[in-house]
């Protein structure tokens, strides 16, 4: 492994050959990171060293491509929205894009995730912007022993600012995030978010992690004073940081893992050693802005250097490192609650769910298709936790009305410490779910929300398209193709 801090040219990026002369700063610390990013003008710093940068919103469309030998290019790739590349468009672009970087500066990173019993995975990620590798180097694990020396097995090269052309690469946008899975490498041009690495790793690492046995998610884990490990997965924005934080009024719960996570035979896998947020997850914690944080997309006053760390826009992030090494292997759930923003407002606030349920919820809180489905089915067989679905966005058909935040952080906590089990039960008719008949300090309208339409009969039709929708979507995950499957990270168009 390249020792911290040395200095080479390109000709030392294994498997990728690129011409020319330029340098490479290999697995820099954090601190010289921070000092390289402000000196290059990459960032800027705020009143508590937090790192601000601005990467803008998906202003150049961004496509996502993969190389499928059997394609003659300029078309979809199977089921997904993915772009499908031709051998020779895929090496076109990786030529250019090397071209480029040989007359810049990059900084190289390598890193390590934890797939269970079958040992780390090795990856590279290289970057001509410093604060990637400062991201890169929060989120993920150094490779520090002499085991993982040589090659690494995936590849991620970004390089924001150039800018693919459809005549020649293929793509039909300015920015790609452009896979060869075959050869586990993934190329990124045209954009610098983070979201955007976040993808390529999540698209390298699935097919690997799957073949050990382990489920890519993205998600949070709440920890009980009791030891009671919850799961929390949704789509991006649906609130997994936020109810994982919990309140100091409650049972001392606290975050163990948020992020990029694995579910394998042992139990969870911290994927991802930092954490990567929203704002709005973040931002009443303390350690949202101190010194190395890196704060994607978020205002900064000109005077006080304050950052507005309430930043609602899609692309705002908060990225920062584990206070202290997490654990890699928490155990199994004991209970698994999926979060979907329902902006029919039909779901009530909370529902426990059976068996048969469960997969459906599973699927429409995270997207994932029919490779994850199996593998879930086998986790939940041999962890059998409680399963709860949980409603983070309208209620009782009033577009204004949301399910507030202490809300769902209350009925959440009462769930995970069994408040709820002593309780009385009904099942909604229309919807099949089990619901609280009552819980202390919870407006009855919050789980029973049919009481706020006005008209019944939109009511029922609302109910009708939420249970076919979670009724079928298990059977159209398995017919999709297996090399289809979405990753658990944020996806690049997010």
């Amino acid at each position: 492994m390249k020792q911290t801090g040395t200095q080479s040219d390109h000709s030392g990026l294994e498997g990728l050959d690129p011409a020319g002369t330029g340098r490479v700063f290999w697995n820099l610390g954090s601190a010289y990171l921070c000092e390289r990013a402000v000196a290059r003008g990459e960032v800027r710093l705020s009143h508590t060293g937090a790192l601000v940068v601005t990467t803008g919103p998906a202003g150049h469309p961004l496509a996502l491509a993969r190389v499928d030998d059997a394609a003659e290019g300029g078309e979809p790739a199977g089921a997904t929205d993915a772009w499908a590349l031709t051998r020779a468009q895929f090496e076109a672009l990786k030529a250019d894009l090397l071209a480029y970087v040989a007359r810049r500066t990059l900084f190289g990173q390598d890193v390590s995730v934890e797939a269970g019993p079958a040992g780390g995975i090795a990856l590279r990620i290289l970057s001509d912007q410093a604060w990637h590798a400062l991201a890169v180097r929060h989120l993920l694990r150094p490779r520090a022993t002499a085991a993982d020396a040589g090659a690494p097995g995936l590849t991620v090269l970004c390089a924001p600012g150039f800018r693919p052309t459809p005549e020649t690469h293929g793509v039909p946008a300015e920015g790609v995030l452009a896979l060869d899975l075959a050869n586990g490498l993934a190329l990124i041009a045209g954009t610098g978010r983070s979201a955007a690495l976040r993808a390529a790793l999540a698209h390298l690492l699935a097919e690997p992690l799957l073949a050990a046995g382990v489920l890519p998610l993205e998600g949070a884990v709440r920890t009980g004073a009791d030891g009671a490990i919850s799961l929390l997965l949704g789509a991006s924005g649906a609130g997994k940081s936020a109810l994982a934080q919990g309140t100091a009024e409650e049972d001392g719960a606290l975050p163990r893992l948020d992020g990029a996570l694995g579910w394998g035979d042992e139990g969870l896998i911290a994927l991802e050693a930092g954490t990567f947020a929203h704002p709005a997850d973040l931002a009443a914690t303390p350690e949202a802005a101190r010194f190395g944080t890196v704060l994607e997309n978020m205002a900064l006053d000109p005077a006080t250097r304050v950052p507005d760390l309430d930043a609602t826009g899609a692309d705002a992030r908060i990225i920062l490192p584990a206070a202290a090494a997490p654990a890699q292997t928490l155990g199994a759930p004991a209970h698994l609650f999926m979060l979907v923003r329902d902006e029919e407002g039909v779901l009530p606030a909370l529902a426990r769910l059976n068996p048969e349920q469960a997969p459906g919820a599973f699927l429409s809180a995270t997207g994932l298709a029919a490779p994850h489905l199996a593998r879930l089915h086998a986790l939940l067989e041999r962890h059998a936790p409680i399963c709860w679905l949980v409603n983070t966005g309208r209620t009782g058909g009033d577009a204004e009305r949301r399910v507030p935040l202490e809300i769902s952080r209350r009925l959440v906590a009462a769930a995970q410490t069994g408040e709820l089990a002593s309780g009385e039960w009904r099942t909604d008719p229309p919807l099949g779910l089990e619901v609280p008949a009552a819980v202390e300090g919870i407006d009855p309208a919050l789980l029973d929300p049919a009481r706020g339409w006005a008209n019944r009969g939109d009511y029922l039709a609302a109910a009708r398209r939420w249970t076919q929708r979670l009724a079928a979507a298990p059977a159209e995950k398995e017919t999709d193709s297996g090399t289809d499957a979405t990753p658990g990270m944020a996806v690049a168009a997010e």
